[in-house]
């Protein structure tokens, strides 16, 4: 049996001004900082430690990770960062308020666009400066051959999200927990999700209802053969 831990970043500058973030690079807040450093020290109080961890290429992940990790004493194993690991990237919703959206395009269209698995937002435009395409973190990346120009979202449903994140769970997660290492994602709400989706084999329908809390590690153990899920659990 081996432990795979999953954590939700903490609270971002614009949850907290209810903003729709996807892919959006930004800070932490101040309550943020407080609950990736509180991961960290439940983490350690209860005896974890890790191998390696993995995150997404955005802030408010890699510092919730970096404070946890600092908490618990282990800032030198190896990390890990993907963009296959983002947030839903969503779309022309991106920087906009939820409930200006909400009175712009009715309460039940933008719960829909929210808590469906496979209803996008409204799609950008190549042209706008909010598609990663034109963005210098993803032209780097493009670059190196990380990723391609056709892999940059105009706007993402859940299942879109979940589509992504696959093949780097496959190729590069999966195989350090088969090998029995002790894994952390410090991700996203969504991708998170996608996660749980693939290793509880939750339909469509059954993810939605899914929630994780920012700031809080979520535990699953599993058999290191087969990945299979014996327990879960919030600590």
């Amino acid at each position: 049996m081996v432990k795979l831990v999953l954590l939700r970043h903490g609270q971002s500058e614009w949850n907290l001004k209810n903003l729709f973030t996807g892919w959006t690079d930004v800070e932490l807040s101040e309550t943020g900082v407080k609950e990736a450093h509180e991961a960290g020290r439940a983490l350690k109080a209860n005896g974890y430690s890790f191998d390696i961890a993995f995150s997404s290429v955005l802030k408010r992940a890699n510092h919730t990770m970096d404070y946890a990790l600092e908490e618990m004493g282990e800032t030198n194993i190896p990390k890990h960062y993907s963009w296959r690991l983002n947030e839903r990237h969503y779309g022309a919703l991106q920087g906009l308020n939820k409930a200006e959206s909400a009175k712009k395009w009715g309460d039940e269209q933008v719960h829909i666009w929210r808590r469906s698995a496979d209803v996008p937002p409204l799609a950008l435009t190549k042209d706008d400066e909010r598609w990663p395409g034109n963005q210098e973190t993803y032209k780097k990346l493009i670059e190196a051959g990380e990723m391609t120009i056709e892999d940059c979202p105009l706007t993402e449903c859940l299942i879109d999200t979940a589509k992504r994140v696959k093949p780097y769970w496959d190729e590069k997660i999966a195989p350090e927990i088969k090998e029995g290492k002790k894994v952390l994602i410090a991700a996203h709400g969504n991708s998170l999700r996608a996660i749980v989706m693939m290793l509880e084999n939750l339909t469509p329908e059954q993810i939605i209802s899914v929630e994780i809390p920012t700031g809080k590690p979520l535990v699953y153990e599993l058999d290191e053969k087969t990945l299979k899920v014996l327990n879960k659990y919030y600590l």
